[in-house]
């Protein structure tokens, strides 16, 4: 299990970078309203890893893309980020996040909403200052694919018989593609060629993938009091990820027919049930497998940039994560 310490040790090439672009997000979430204001608090209280900035700077400085609007960029694409979320938990009705109170649950789903309303313009904004077409281009289609992607998983919601190329096309467009733009940010800014491009945005993709298989097999063995949410949540909300859709799959027949009644029925056993026979048909295992398989496709994608300090701290970078338990 990778901690946060590794994290830090990790990041410490671009520690500039992660400290300049904390207090630009700092400043921009400051002042419009004493509402916005006590959000924003909020927010940086609960802040996340802040993955995707780190894999837009390493990857930036690895290949020599780094520019001065690259802080912009990725300000742009967290804050985009953060309003996914803060749409996601009204629409999951969720309560925690990160081990603290979502914004919907200590003030209102509607200023949840708005609030995420306003980041998105905030983001929009400050990508304009970039003075890049392309880079509003990428990060709007991005935007745009994320928005597909919540939705479409909202519609497979208890679809059982959910395929895992359909499963993986959801995660890739709600979840990897802010990994891609973030990673293709550099290139743009840089003005690479489109080939230079296409391959850290495929880089990207793949992670960010990984990163979402992963997240969705702590519902299954991670630490309730490092994610701030109770496992099985997701299995018992009849959110189908990995590791259920390839154990029945692989069941079939009459045990599959009796996992999929336990799951539509519900009861207070059904999660310690469906954890068992996940386990026992190898969807844990198979689960890891694929997350790692993903993360090292998507390093031989950029496998030709040389050696530095930035591109092995980005290598460890991907290991965590496919490592990480939170």
């Amino acid at each position: 299990m990778l901690d946060l310490n590794k994290m830090h040790e990790y990041t410490g090439p671009i520690k500039a970078d992660l400290d300049q672009f904390s207090a630009k997000l700092n400043d921009h979430l400051q002042g419009d309203s004493p509402l916005i204001t006590s959000i924003a608090r909020h927010l940086l209280k609960s802040r996340g890893k802040r993955i995707r900035p780190v894999f837009l700077f390493l990857s930036s400085r690895a290949a020599d893309n780094f520019t001065e609007y690259s802080v912009d960029a990725s300000l742009a694409i967290e804050l985009i980020h953060t309003a996914s979320l803060l749409h996601d938990d009204v629409v999951d009705e969720s309560e925690l996040r990160r081990g603290h109170q979502t914004v919907n649950a200590q003030w209102t789903n509607l200023i949840s909403v708005l609030m995420g309303d306003y980041l998105f313009a905030k983001a929009f904004r400050i990508m304009v200052g970039a003075n890049s077409l392309e880079l509003m281009k990428a990060i709007s289609m991005a935007t745009q694919r994320v928005a597909v992607g919540q939705l479409r998983q909202i519609e497979e919601t208890g679809n059982y018989d959910l395929s895992e190329q359909e499963y993986l096309s959801i995660i890739a467009d709600k979840t990897a593609s802010l990994f891609a733009v973030s990673c293709e940010a550099g290139p743009i800014l840089k003005k690479r060629a489109g080939k230079e491009r296409t391959r850290f945005a495929d880089f990207g993709e793949k992670v960010g993938s990984a990163f979402q298989i992963t997240d969705d097999l702590l519902d299954f063995v991670g630490d309730a009091e490092v994610t701030g949410k109770e496992l099985g949540n997701d299995v018992l909300t009849g959110k189908v990820t990995l590791p259920l859709i390839y154990s029945l799959r692989k069941a079939g027949g009459a045990s599959r027919r009796e996992v999929v009644k336990l799951l539509r029925n519900g009861d207070e056993e059904t999660f310690d049930r469906v954890y068992k026979f996940v386990t026992e048909t190898g969807g844990i295992d198979y689960t890891y497998r694929k997350a790692n398989e993903l993360s090292k496709r998507g390093l031989d994608t950029i496998a030709s940039v040389s050696d530095s300090i930035y591109f092995e701290r980005l290598q460890d970078m991907v290991t965590f994560t496919t490592a990480r338990r939170s």
